[in-house]
């Protein structure tokens, strides 16, 4: 992996393969605030899942080797129970190359998986992992709920609906301050129409698609566009490694 950019202060540039070490100083998260990530993987033409409707099958070699290396960066791995469901998601593991790194950063072994939900219809697989955090709404089925809280931590955010804002408190609450968000494009849409993005990391994958895919995005048309500060782009066989910062962000991570 190479470096084109790291920002608007620094002209484009090509360099050397990156180490590791180097790699996750780019995408380190800033020490002194919490912070919300979000991660996506789409095609040149926009779509953010494959024929098979998974991101996995737009995916590559270099995007999985950057998604590893943000698992092992983060405090807990946030997801919509739409994806968790369709990418068949179960507790996180991290790479043992990336092993070292979570030790020296003080974080334990693997991340927990934080999954939105208000049916509570989850993959059974995360719920071998009773760390796995149960966000979801007060309205939710009661009998559902009581059986999940026997097994895995169950948060309340929100009464109806479940409430992001809340949610993602629910999360910091429990000393969870370096979120990394895998989608899917609604809880996306979401987390960005309440302003609780910090950082959006992008593959760009070298395909052309077509047809019906879904954006990275899925929802509302937000009430102004979320401006965006590019702070690092990367390179690896054709798949380009975009880091954006939102809103007021300068280079506070990365």
């Amino acid at each position: 992996m190479r470096i084109l950019t790291t920002g608007p202060a620094e002209p484009a540039r090509e360099s050397a393969d990156l180490t590791d070490d180097e790699l996750a100083e780019i995408y380190r998260y800033p020490a002194d605030q919490p912070w919300l990530r979000v991660n996506f993987v789409s095609s040149v033409d926009g779509a953010a899942q494959g024929p098979d409707g998974r991101s996995g099958t737009i995916s590559g070699r270099p995007d999985r080797h950057v998604l590893a290396l943000l698992r092992a960066l983060c405090d807990v791995i946030l997801v919509g129970a739409g994806t968790a469901r369709a990418e068949r998601y179960g507790p996180a593991t991290i790479r043992p190359a990336f092993t070292a790194l979570r030790e020296k950063l003080g974080l334990a072994p693997t991340p927990p998986i934080a999954v939105v939900s208000h049916t509570l219809d989850l993959p059974d697989k995360l719920l071998a992992d009773p760390r796995t955090v149960v966000i979801t709404s007060r309205n939710c089925s009661p009998e559902r709920r009581a059986a999940l809280e026997r097994r895995v931590d169950v948060a309340i955010a929100g009464e109806s609906e479940v409430d992001v804002t809340a949610a993602v408190a629910a999360l910091t609450d429990r000393g969870h301050r370096r979120i990394l968000s895998e989608g899917g494009p609604s809880l996306f849409a979401e987390l960005l129409a309440r302003s609780l993005v910090d950082e959006v990391c992008l593959t760009q994958s070298p395909e052309l698609l077509a047809g019906p895919a879904m954006r990275i995005t899925h929802g509302p048309l937000l009430a102004e566009p979320t401006r965006l500060t590019l702070a690092s782009l990367l390179e690896e066989d054709g798949f380009l490694f975009q880091r954006w910062l939102t809103g007021s962000h300068h280079e506070t991570a990365g």
